[in-house]
């Protein structure tokens, strides 16, 4: 689970920020809040991000995303690190970038900090947090020397992979790499940090493809929204029937992966599995009810935009609903292409699957004011972005404003500007100037 996540110096958020996972004293929906009684605290499962159009969501989207990528690629010798510091301060683009990163591993708290530019990780360090204690695990500094825990210092892989840590790279991404296990867990939270943005394709074939145990099937669900969707199948497609433009990707991006799934042109999904010595690919397509009773198939291109976003956001949804799911799922724009009662039922639908002994966790970003239902979400689960008149973005919570109260229209109150994250629209006063 994703406790905290904090930025500074990245994209539009100039100032440390942070975005908290972990629950306030808000008693509303308190039944369906997870617990973490080791720590006595309580981790929220679900976040909506509003706020105005350039106010900062996408740019925290993009910051995890960055993270993510970080952790579990490996960067190539020379390469620059694709870090975006704050470009409205001449000054920043000399600071180091910073984040730090706490999640919720098997019931024990890591904090993973990092601080880096363009051309060099600056300093690195993970902490393990018990209920009574924090451990520095390692540490990293500028000059490229290591601290390591009395804990791990006798294992000499670990100063192996150290001293063989490129400037541009994690020790952490570098310490699996060399298939040291000590840090493996933590990389293995981030590589099943589901990101999923307004254009990207959902990649676990296992969920999209098969009925989860005590689950509904993608397309049960996607049948029951109202879709005209009644069936969902992965059919052959011969090789040479792939543009060659699009051959030469899937080969090249199978070199790093078994199985993988694609996006094509037009909104096709494409599974490539490895077979031996020989490539399968697998298409997507989709069965409409005739007149007659029978199953029509139809090509994805031949959707809506909304089908085609419901074929990307069910498989999410059901990850993290199922018995013991652990997964985050970071969704940006959820309510692209979407019709609202669409989205509310996916969020409901997911949150009826929350209890206190949860571990998954849905994060989305939206501008539609048809979620922000106090009856659906606690004021801790709504967060708003504000671009400031200096071009910086800050983050907060709904419960840090204290006129919003648990019986209070929150939707009123947001859309009168009470908590930043509405756009300051000044262009009506130029149209009725133009009348006169």
């Amino acid at each position: 689970m994703l406790l905290n996540f904090s930025v500074e110096n990245w994209m539009s958020f100039r100032d440390f920020s942070t975005f908290s996972m972990i629950g306030s004293r808000e008693r509303q929906h308190n039944e369906r809040v997870p617990r973490v009684n080791k720590y006595s605290s309580k981790v929220l499962p679900v976040a909506a991000i509003y706020g105005g159009n350039a106010s900062g969501k996408t740019c925290f989207f993009k910051a995890l995303q960055f993270v993510r990528d970080l952790v579990i690629t490996n960067t190539q010798p020379e390469s620059l690190i694709k870090v975006v510091p704050y470009k409205l301060d001449k000054s920043c683009q000399e600071k180091p970038t910073q984040f730090v990163v706490e999640m919720l591993i098997d019931e024990c708290i890591w904090e993973l900090t990092m601080s880096l530019n363009r051309h060099k990780v600056l300093s690195e360090k993970l902490t393990k947090i018990t209920s009574s204690t924090e451990t520095l695990m390692y540490e990293r500094n500028a000059d490229g020397s290591f601290y390591f825990s009395p804990s791990v210092l006798q294992k000499p892989p670990l100063m192996y992979a150290a001293d063989g840590t490129r400037d541009n790279q994690l020790f952490l991404s570098n310490s699996v790499m060399q298939k040291i296990d000590e840090f493996k867990p933590i990389w293995a939270w981030f590589r099943s940090l589901a990101l999923i943005s307004p254009s990207s394709v959902f990649t676990d074939h296992s969920i999209f493809t098969a009925s989860l145990a005590g689950s509904k099937s993608v397309r049960e669900v996607i049948g029951e929204l109202d879709t005209g969707i009644w069936g969902i199948e992965e059919v052959d497609v011969p090789i040479e029937n792939i543009p060659e433009s699009l051959r030469n990707l899937f080969v090249d991006k199978l070199q790093k992966s078994q199985s993988l799934i694609m996006g094509g042109p037009n909104g096709e999904r494409y599974r490539l599995i490895v077979d031996g010595d020989n490539i399968r690919i697998k298409k997507t397509v989709t069965y409409h009810q005739g007149s007659d009773g029978s199953n029509v198939r139809f090509e994805l291109h031949q959707e809506s935009d909304g089908s085609l976003r419901l074929l990307d956001l069910v498989p999410a949804f059901l990850a993290i609903s199922i018995k013991q799911a652990k997964g985050v799922v970071v969704i940006d724009e959820l309510d692209r292409s979407l019709h609202s009662m669409m989205s509310m039922q996916l969020i409901s639908s997911y949150l009826s699957t929350c209890s206190k002994e949860s571990r998954a966790q849905l994060i989305f970003t939206t501008h539609d004011l048809y979620l922000m239902d106090q009856s659906l979400l606690r004021r801790d689960e709504m967060w708003v972005t504000e671009r400031r008149k200096d071009g910086c973005s800050s983050i907060g919570a709904f419960s840090d404003f204290k006129e919003v109260r648990y019986d209070k229209d929150i939707r009123k109150s947001y859309l009168q500007g009470r908590m930043g994250g509405v756009p300051k629209l000044r262009f009506a006063d130029n149209c009725h100037q133009g009348d006169e």
